[in-house]
């Protein structure tokens, strides 16, 4: 068990240091791998370990994009300049 934690750890690791672009792909991978019905059922949960790491790394890169982007349109009163703040999500408002 101890190197199964220590390989968490540096998944985690590797996964912190990629990019959005990088991050999304290696999912893509993921989900390939499990839609295939081609693994094992211990791989399949590692990897869907893996997969809910990579969307969580996500979610957070995109969350601190939403952030910088309603900075940006903040004028230098701290109100709205007149643009909405951008839906990152994909959710319809």
């Amino acid at each position: 068990m101890a190197g199964r934690s220590a390989q968490a750890a540096q998944d985690a690791a590797t996964i912190e240091k990629m990019s959005f672009e990088e991050a999304m792909s290696a999912l893509e991978g993921i989900v390939g791998q499990l839609e295939s019905g081609r693994v094992n059922l211990e791989e399949s949960i590692a990897l869907y370990e893996r997969g809910a790491a990579l969307r969580k790394h996500c979610e957070a890169k995109l969350k601190a994009a939403e952030m910088r982007v309603e900075q940006i349109i903040q004028d230098q009163s701290g109100g709205a300049s007149g643009v909405q703040p951008a839906n990152l999500d994909g959710a319809a408002s």
